[in-house]
């Protein structure tokens, strides 16, 4: 009779699991879902946030070059710091064994401010993701926890809205963005680069990034290939709204294969064949509608982008962003068409005066001028000015 109530007091402490709990973020347990299934054969316990040590370094386009450490329990280090709220706010999360600062992370906040205007953050969590995998794996739920906590401060303290923020995380940083979404909820948009596969595919969606975790979650495949033979530490698994599998997904020409994982070109993501373009409008009367721009090289031309959607006043501009699918070359002209949401009887017409069109890779403008307007649906060439 007492070794079967040893067995009952056993099995009940084995399903019952650990508990570890920090000020600020909360309790995290090694229950099921956390350990103890095929996928999570491993208990572990995440660190603690003082031995991962998160830390949060601000780019802008008032700092560039060098980041501003910035921390949420001292909400004043962002009060002075480049942090804006009229901005967007990008928080990128690397993955095991890597770091955030000197590292791809700051290559990709400065390419990305050379197009737009944003706070960008690199989350460097080298403290816990430089061990054994399995514990990286469970520290990432710290990390997400520490991204959701700046998230809450800015929006208590500062008036931000979640609605601002884009998480990027790669490999097991993709799932702690998942994190962050589960704690935070509103967050605008998640972005999973090579979501790793070990402890996570196949896991409910407690564990791992899902499409609830965001209004949009996009994930980008590139090392799925099975881990035996192939060594894919990717997952194969859909994980958002939008899943991409460039090149079957699997593995990516020109890139080195490692122990590891891919990680993504970022000249590829955020840079490309990518445009700023701005439109100044005239017309005979201001309008609900939309418009869109195709732009025309010696290589071809792009199909047609939407650049706004909206009230559209005569004599203002209006600047978009659009990544087009094709390198045209050296822009020699562009082309512009609208139309009305909803049926005018007064017949309006719309016109791009002047198109403004700069090159994301290299930062060239290109000015066109356009004369005249046009009903809707009708295309108008603008030319070099």
């Amino acid at each position: 009779m007492i070794g079967v109530s040893l067995v009952i007091v056993l099995l009940v402490a084995a399903v019952k699991g650990g508990e570890v709990c920090y000020s600020r973020i909360g309790c995290f347990t090694d229950n099921v879902p956390w350990a103890g299934t095929v996928e999570r054969p491993i208990s572990q316990l995440p660190w603690s946030p003082d031995k991962i040590n998160v830390r949060f370094l601000l780019f802008t386009t008032s700092n560039p070059s060098n980041f501003q450490e910035v921390n949420a329990v001292n909400p004043s280090t962002i009060s002075a710091s480049n942090f804006r709220t009229s901005r967007k706010t990008r928080f990128i999360i690397h993955g095991f064994v890597d770091k955030g600062e000197e590292s791809w992370l700051m290559d990709m906040c400065k390419l990305m401010l050379k197009i737009e205007d944003v706070n960008c953050f690199c989350i460097d969590w080298s403290g816990g993701s430089r061990t054994l995998y399995t514990q990286a794996a469970n520290n990432i739920r710290v990390v997400g926890a520490e991204v959701a906590y700046f998230i809450d401060i800015l929006s208590s303290n500062f008036g931000y809205s979640p609605a601002n923020v884009h998480v990027i995380g790669h490999s097991l940083g993709a799932h702690a963005a998942g994190e962050v979404g589960k704690r935070r909820k509103g967050i605008a948009r998640i972005t999973g680069l090579d979501p790793a596969e070990p402890y996570f595919q196949g896991t409910p969606v407690e564990v791992r990034l899902d499409p609830s975790d965001a209004a949009f979650v996009d994930a980008i495949h590139t090392d799925a290939a099975p881990i035996i033979p192939n060594v894919g530490f990717g997952m194969s698994q859909l994980v958002g709204h939008v899943d991409f599998f460039p090149n079957g997904g699997e593995e990516m020409p020109g890139c080195k294969k490692n122990a590891l994982s891919q990680i993504v070109d970022i000249d590829g993501i955020w840079q490309g064949w990518r445009y700023k373009v701005t439109i100044e409008v005239v017309g005979s009367l201001n309008v609900q509608g939309f418009f869109h721009v195709s732009l025309f090289g010696p290589n071809g031309n792009t199909r047609q982008y939407q650049i706004y959607s909206g009230y559209i006043n005569t004599g203002s501009s209006y600047t978009g962003y659009i990544d087009v699918e094709t390198d045209v070359g050296k822009l020699n002209k562009v082309k512009f068409i609208w139309n009305n949401n909803v049926i005018n009887p007064l017949f309006p017409t719309i016109g791009a005066s002047s198109a403004t069109v700069q090159y994301g890779k290299d930062g060239v403008t290109y000015r066109f001028c356009g004369s005249g307007t046009v009903r809707e649906e009708v295309l108008q060439t603008l030319n070099p000015c």
